[in-house]
């Protein structure tokens, strides 16, 4: 029996194969359109019987989207609970279509009866040779068997592939809380620092299999191995990789309580373990053998992520894990720390620009461990801080690394240096890589100080005048109107990232916009490479909001033809109605904060909470001229403190160094 489920805006405009200003268009236009039956009155929810109805005697021609009435399909089937475990185990169907396409072929000839009792034995039998035996259920009921049909026919459409990747983008839309994804740049830059011929890799919180995806584009014939606390995230992973390849193994379970791979050695361990987990396994895992360079305290579950790694690195072997910069401080950890310098074990710390994984609030660091030799110990460790090269953090990162593994002794004035064991062991073990870095002499001459001085001087002698004037208002409030009811206007356009459609995806080379970018105020920067998502091109004049920030923001882009990155919204104004800046302005005051999530020190943005007056045009381009002013008045300021700081550390550095002197 099918249950009816609720559809959003944005649903309706993928079923319907249209943008969602049509489907705005067709609520204002339309008396019969459905009524909502649940959500907000900013972000409606409709009934999916309804909406299929009145789509289909409104179709006018169309070709409705088959992909995404069948996803709708597959959510009237389950309750959201189970709607994962639907999807893996047509996964592992489309595992069995993909391996055995000539046998499905015949058994699909058969009656639905003949399918349910013929389907179960033969997916299981070819799934136990790349999945598990477990992967597919033992028995499927008649009623899921015209399901099962759809998802063949739209895999001869789409392809094995494609339609298993389709399903699952899909899930996560839902449930984006359910599997976190390591950011594409860092997965890419984790794997350039292991180098290229591997053989086998593991990834122990391998999550949604990015990783391991990647690492078997980089190595075809690596065996791949993950484990993932989520039995959910493993079957979907161990389902995307067998349709890849047939040497991948993906078992659930706790990796740190419960190994799935005891005994086992990887050439490579890449990690993104879960940071600051205090019910880690501290009580039942305190005799573990993997312990080797000491206990993990119970407030340390990083370290104890490193020494599960190290316990299978086969040796030669490389370790790359991200961690957050406190493991490096802690005074709890220095002993294990110790004992990683001493034995050989860490080999270099990077730190990455704030940053570089989205919504995490500090830049984090990159450990890269080898599995000790009995050649002795290294005498030097290399310590790499990028921050200071968002640009290019990756390149200069994978450069050091190279150049380090090749031999050289590196000292490059506060970016890398090879720093002798020696320094390291002390009272603290400090692994922080700016604490070591040096400071080159050349930079720190009168000259330069002084150019720095004047700089700032000027700066601050402008700033006063970025301010706008303002004059007394009358005691009258505006009247707000919700954005919603500026977008069912057409008065206003909002867009956010949604995965791209076969045929959809962008040339290779075209700029993405990033969240970094918008923070930063500067050009879109970001690469389209493996970006897999929808063509959203910008355009001067678009306002592009992060959607969490410590502080909300909005920019207004003067320049176009860069693709919108995740974790943005785009809104795009009627230029004739709703004056940029004005809408800007409005987003990121205090009058809108308010309807924003907190979340601890950030805030999650959804722009479609927002409320601003809609004011006569002239009035509006002088609000926007005053929004303008402050904008640059914020960002005035931000250089000057830049400035500041810079030129403390200049005459800091070069009084200690010698440089210059103080004035008698």
């Amino acid at each position: 029996m099918r249950r009816d489920v609720h559809v959003t805006a944005a649903d309706i405009a993928r079923l319907a194969g249209v943008g969602r200003a049509a489907v705005s268009n067709w609520r204002r236009r339309h008396d019969d359109f459905p009524e909502p039956v649940g959500g907000t009155s900013t972000s409606p929810a409709f009934s999916l019987a309804e909406i299929r109805e009145w789509l289909r005697g409104h179709a006018e021609g169309r070709d409705l989207p088959p992909d995404e009435w069948l996803w709708q399909d597959l959510r009237t089937t389950v309750d959201d609970d189970d709607l994962a475990d639907l999807i893996a185990d047509l996964g592992a169907f489309l595992v069995y279509v993909q391996h055995e396409a000539d046998d499905w072929r015949g058994l699909s000839a058969g009656t639905d009866e003949e399918v349910a009792r013929g389907l179960p034995a033969r997916v299981r039998a070819t799934c136990a040779k790349t999945v598990s035996a477990q992967a597919f259920p033992e028995s499927v009921p008649v009623t899921r068997v015209p399901l099962v049909r759809s998802i063949a026919r739209l895999a001869v459409e789409r392809g094995v592939r494609d339609t298993f990747e389709f399903l699952r983008e899909r899930y996560f839309e839902v449930h984006t809380r359910r599997v976190y994804s390591t950011p594409a740049e860092i997965v890419t830059l984790t794997l350039d620092l292991v180098g290229d011929g591997f053989g086998s890799v593991l990834d122990p919180a391998c999550g949604s299999g990015r990783i391991l995806g990647r690492a078997l584009e980089r190595s075809p014939g690596a065996r791949l191995l993950g484990q993932d606390v989520d039995p959910v995230a493993a079957r979907l992973t161990a389902v995307r990789l067998a349709l890849r390849c047939d040497n991948a193994r993906i078992r659930p379970g706790d990796s740190l309580r419960a190994d799935a791979f005891p005994g086992e050695l990887a050439d490579a361990v890449v990690c993104n373990p879960p940071f600051n987990d205090r019910n880690w396994g501290y009580e039942e895992l305190t005799a573990d053998p993997r312990w080797e360079y000491g206990l993990p305290p119970r407030v340390e579950p990083e370290l104890a992520w490193v020494q599960h790694a190290l316990a299978h690195l086969a040796p030669g072997g490389v370790a790359v894990l991200l961690m957050p910069p406190a493991v490096a401080t802690r005074r709890s950890g220095r002993r294990i720390r110790s004992q990683l310098l001493r034995r050989g074990a860490l080999r270099a710390v990077i730190t990455l620009p704030q940053g570089a994984v989205p919504n995490v609030a500090v830049g984090l660091t990159l450990w890269i461990l080898r599995q000790p030799s009995e050649g002795g110990t290294p005498s030097h460790v290399l310590m790499v801080d990028t921050s200071g090269r968002p640009d290019d953090y990756a390149g200069v990162a994978v450069a050091a690394w190279r150049e380090f593994g090749a031999g050289c002794e590196l000292d490059e004035p506060g970016v890398s240096r090879s720093v002798p064991l020696v320094d390291l062991l002390d009272e603290d073990v400090d692994l922080t890589p700016a604490r070591y870095l040096s400071t080159a002499a050349d930079d720190l001459s009168p000259e330069r100080i002084a150019g720095a001085r004047s700089r700032l001087a000027e700066l601050i002698g402008t700033v006063a005048g970025l301010l706008p004037s303002v004059a007394a208002a009358p005691p009258d409030e505006l009247a707000l109107v919700p954005l919603p009811e500026l977008v069912r206007r057409g008065i206003l356009v909002v867009e956010q990232q949604t995965p791209a459609r076969p045929g959809e995806e962008p040339p290779l080379g075209t700029p993405v916009l990033t969240v970094e970018d918008v923070l930063e105020d500067r050009p879109a920067t970001g690469s389209s490479e493996h970006a897999g998502a929808r063509l959203i091109v910008t355009r001067p004049g678009d306002v592009v909001v992060p959607q969490v920030v410590t502080a909300p923001v909005a920019r207004v882009l003067t320049k176009g033809d860069a693709l919108l990155g995740p974790y943005l919204s785009l809104l795009r104004p009627d230029p004739e109605v709703l004056d940029p800046d004005f809408l800007a302005g409005f987003l990121c005051a205090s009058v809108n904060v308010r309807h924003y999530t907190s979340m601890s020190s950030r805030y999650r943005v959804d722009v479609r909470r927002a409320e601003l007056p809609l004011l006569p045009m002239e009035e509006q381009r002088r609000y926007g001229a005053a929004f303008r002013r402050l904008a640059g008045f914020r960002s005035a300021l931000r250089e000057a403190a830049v400035l500041g700081d810079d030129l403390a550390r200049l005459v800091a550095d070069g009084l200690t160094h010698g440089a210059v002197r103080p004035h008698e």
